[in-house]
């Protein structure tokens, strides 16, 4: 998802001060990374300079005043279309687990041990989402689930690649 999308929809929902676009940005979106206060400022300002969002009603705040931003037809129609239209479908054909599997093979390192590195992370990280699965909110638990069936994919993948090192040596050795 990207994060200007992210706040036309949320700005489609209702107007609002970018404070508020980054609390709900976070809430919805950001477990585990929540946006930066810049990043919210910066894309806020691209939509507007692109015709995506205009500045409302500017109210005081604590500190500068508080710019409350409105998305324009503009905004809405490709918001409108981004949710029309299916995701590329995965996966890369070229992943960071395949770049270093590659690179250790060709230097000559250990890509089993690698391997055997990088499942025990994915089995830690998935006994953490099994726990947010347990006692989690439901979206908690949909995106614990969702990061589960990615971590089991990779898994697949790992053993796969393991079983197969061998030959993936001689190929990129040649």
């Amino acid at each position: 998802m990207t994060v200007p999308l992210a706040l036309l929809g949320l700005l489609e929902r209702e107007p609002s001060h970018g404070y508020d676009l980054k609390r709900d940005y976070d809430a919805y979106f950001g477990r585990g990374k929540p946006l930066p206060p810049g990043q919210v400022y910066s894309t806020l300002s691209r939509l507007a300079r692109d015709g995506k969002v205009v500045m409302g009603e500017v109210g005081p705040g604590t500190g500068p005043d508080r710019k409350r931003y409105v998305i324009t037809d503009l905004g809405a129609t490709e918001l409108q279309t981004w949710l029309a239209t299916p995701a590329e479908a995965e996966p890369h054909l070229q992943t960071v687990l395949f770049t270093k599997v590659v690179l250790a093979l060709l230097l000559e390192r250990d890509a089993a041990g690698y391997l055997d590195a990088q499942r025990a992370a994915h089995l830690g990280r998935m006994r953490e989402l099994t726990e947010v699965r347990r006692g989690g909110s439901l979206v908690d638990r949909l995106l614990a689930d969702h990061g589960l069936f990615h971590l089991e994919a990779d898994l697949r993948w790992i053993d796969q690649t393991a079983a197969r090192l061998g030959a993936l040596a001689e190929e990129v050795r040649g």
